[in-house]
């Protein structure tokens, strides 16, 4: 798990949840995603993202409010890579935002 920011346990935040499924033409999809994430993490409300890819992928950035992921949508770079992947890298996609109430987690001891 990545995360940028530790979350506050005391207080909701959301996660975007990106699934999909590639075409196989993948030209510069690998830079492309490396920036994006970059961009991601100097924008005001970014949390952090997991992601993991093994036929359908699934991307899960988390952010502290709706208004950050607004603006992260509205980002020009992002804009510009989110219509490539449209014509380009992805066969179909689905995007659901959601509002986390709590999190926990478990950590098998070595």
């Amino acid at each position: 798990m990545f995360k940028e920011k530790e979350m506050n346990k005391e207080k909701a935040y959301y996660a975007v949840i990106f699934t999909s499924r590639q075409t196989d033409d993948l030209e510069g999809y690998a830079e492309t995603s490396r920036k994006m994430l970059e961009r991601a993490r100097v924008q005001p409300g970014f949390l952090g993202v997991e992601s993991a890819r093994d036929g359908l992928g699934i991307t899960v950035s988390y952010w502290e409010s709706l208004e950050a992921i607004e603006a992260w949508k509205k980002d020009a770079e992002h804009r510009t890579a989110r219509q490539r992947g449209r014509e380009q890298w992805y066969a179909s996609f689905s995007v659901r935002i959601c509002r986390v109430e709590r999190e926990y987690h478990f950590k098998k001891a070595e």
